[in-house]
């Protein structure tokens, strides 16, 4: 095997290696040659080729979501590495190890007009785990740095060895550093490092000798005690349980089925929370936002206001919630994690840092049965607005609200979902989906860049086929992600084309006029056929009903390319149609009220 014959290069692969980080995504170039070749010469890797770095961390932040294990990003010096930002921002608010290498000029040819360098250390020290600038190797390129007076040009061999000595022990520091930030605290790392010309050599032994140091673990809190915990949960006659974005499998059943038998507990979910029982609420806005419109809220909002609110995993996608909870505050809040509690509804009081599951098989032994009927409100109205759903749909001409519903009834079982933000993942939250999906979306930051990235990086490490659905902008804005070799022929995607940002509709403004539709909704009339066709993907389109249930029927089935279907709603009468079943809603539970 060879190795580059520069050690820090060598060191990075080592140390890598070491701790099992065995997938990296490299965008081309040449600075970062020494790492390049380190990573593909070594059959340990899994080296993939992305040449858009944006695109890349994205899709290295979809395998990392899947193996829950730190990804690595490799790109060469200069603009480059500030493409990454996106992925490395949903990475931080995400808990998802990405590592982020970059290689960078020399810091003598930094500000002085050479090509292709920018200031790269600390780039990302807003939204990263670590930051590391290695330092430059002094036994490589040596004539070069004496010309640049980094070292005396009479400098003899032995104190050479001593300062490139010196070299290595702090460079193989902050590699143990970052690399165990990324593997024991799931957070993105930055490793910047610094290479003179030349960057090609290679040689038959590898010249760097490793002095590892132990990783040092997670450094736990002490345990809340439980006498304070189970007095007020046990006083609690009303406890509302809400689920935000959380991996397939997180929680075991029996502490699932201890919530199920509480009449005091209810439950609430969404798409993301990858959390489904019959006895869940899934469809939090469809009871909450037709509540907002009836003159008298107040009266069902006191009654399901909770005292107690226990929130456990990631962001919360639906705004409806957030604003009643800011409004109608729990007397308790406690959030279960072990790294953060986000103050979400501003009554945070307890952060447990624990692994929920930990935390419940600790806890609920000392937990006593509540009479309530706090369950029953939350059970009976999800029982009438999904009486109500079913009629509206029944009732309303082809649209997003109607073609969501079809498409989510026409997913084979087991698929892994993809969604895509803005208007994608908030129509997903109005409906019952397949609990044998798998559900991810970039939550982190609810960006729409880059969710066709995460989609085909996320689908190499599933064993089910996976369908992207997603809004046409969103789509549009990350059509490199099918620039590559690694899209799945069982790969599937959804473009829901309503010519436009059709959530800006909903949202309130001025609607009907040039600036809006221009600067708001930004309405364009791309051809996704021709998209596919230049990519290898095959194409299908709809614009009703009728077709749409035809082209489902065989838009699943097994084929030598991945498929996009095109769906094209009308763009003025999406938004109406929402809000309209809202409305329906309301005046059919409430009308009392009106």
């Amino acid at each position: 095997m060879k190795y580059s014959e520069i050690p820090t290069a060598q060191a990075v692969v080592y140390h890598c290696k070491a701790k099992g980080i065995d997938k990296i995504v490299i965008s081309p170039g040449s600075r970062n040659a020494p790492l390049t070749l380190g990573f593909t010469l070594d059959p340990f890797f899994k080296c993939y080729s992305i040449v858009d770095e944006r695109s890349a961390g994205f899709f290295a932040l979809g395998i990392a979501q899947q193996l829950k294990c730190p990804v690595a990003l490799l790109c060469t010096s200069g603009s480059a590495l500030l493409n990454y930002y996106p992925a490395v921002a949903e990475a931080f608010y995400s808990d998802i190890p990405l590592v982020v290498i970059s290689a960078d000029r020399p810091s003598y040819k930094i500000d002085i007009g050479d090509g292709q360098t920018i200031r790269q250390d600390g780039v990302f020290d807003r939204h990263i785990g670590y930051s590391s600038l290695l330092k430059q190797d002094l036994i490589h390129a040596t004539s070069e740095l004496k010309v640049w007076d980094i070292l005396r040009k009479d400098i003899d061999p032995d104190t050479l060895a001593i300062k490139q000595n010196e070299v290595k022990l702090f460079n193989e520091r902050e590699l143990n550093m970052a690399l165990e930030m990324a593997s024991l605290q799931n957070q993105p790392v930055h490793i910047n490092v610094p290479f003179e010309e030349p960057l090609y050599g290679l040689m038959d032994k590898a010249s760097y000798s490793p002095e590892l140091s132990a990783a040092q673990g997670v450094i736990r809190e002490a345990k809340l005690p439980l006498e304070e915990l189970t007095a007020t949960w046990n006083s609690s006659a009303k406890k509302l349980i809400i689920i935000g974005v959380l991996s397939p499998k997180s929680l075991p059943q029996e502490i699932i089925d201890s919530w199920v038998k509480d009449p005091s507990i209810a439950v609430l979910t969404e798409t993301t929370s990858n959390l489904a029982d019959p006895q869940f609420i899934n469809s939090i806005d469809s009871i909450i936002a037709p509540a907002e419109l009836a003159q008298q809220k107040s009266d069902f909002f006191d009654q399901i206001k909770p005292e107690l609110l226990l929130t456990i995993g990631g962001l919360i996608v639906s705004k409806k919630i957030k604003a009643f909870l800011r409004r109608w505050k729990p007397d308790h809040h406690w959030h279960i994690n072990e790294k953060k509690a986000l103050n979400t509804f501003n009554a945070l009081s307890k952060h447990i840092k624990e692994d929920p599951a930990d935390f419940f098989h600790r806890f609920n032994p000392a937990v006593r049965g509540v009479k309530s009927n706090y369950k029953a409100l939350w059970q009976n109205a999800d029982r009438q607005q999904m009486t109500l759903r079913k009629s509206y749909l029944h009732s309303i001409p082809f649209s997003d609200l109607k073609a969501f519903d079809a498409i989510f009834r026409a997913i084979p079982s087991h698929y892994q979902l993809q969604l895509a933000n803005s208007s994608t993942i908030r129509y997903s939250q109005l409906f019952d989906l397949d609990p044998s999906f798998t559900i991810f979306c970039n939550r982190g930051t609810s960006g729409i860049d880059g969710s066709t990235s995460t989609a085909i990086g996320a689908s190499l490490y599933n064993k089910t086929p996976t369908l992207l659905i997603s809004g046409d902008l969103s789509f549009l804005y990350d059509i490199n992600a099918l620039w590559n070799d690694y899209v799945r022929s069982d790969f599937r995607i959804i473009v829901m084309n309503n010519e436009g940002g059709g959530i800006f509709r909903i949202l309130p403004g001025k609607k009907d006029n040039e600036n809006f539709e221009r600067y708001f909704e930004t309405t364009h009339q791309a051809n996704f056929e021709k998209i596919c066709d230049a990519h290898g993907v095959d194409f299908l389109s709809a614009s009703s009903e009728e077709e749409l249930q035809g082209e489902l029927d065989m838009f699943f089935e097994i084929g030598e390319r991945p498929k996009l279907l095109e769906v094209k709603t009308p763009r003025t009468l999406n938004d109406r149609v929402l809000l309209g079943y809202f409305d329906f809603l309301s005046s059919a539970i409430y009308s009392d009220n009106h």
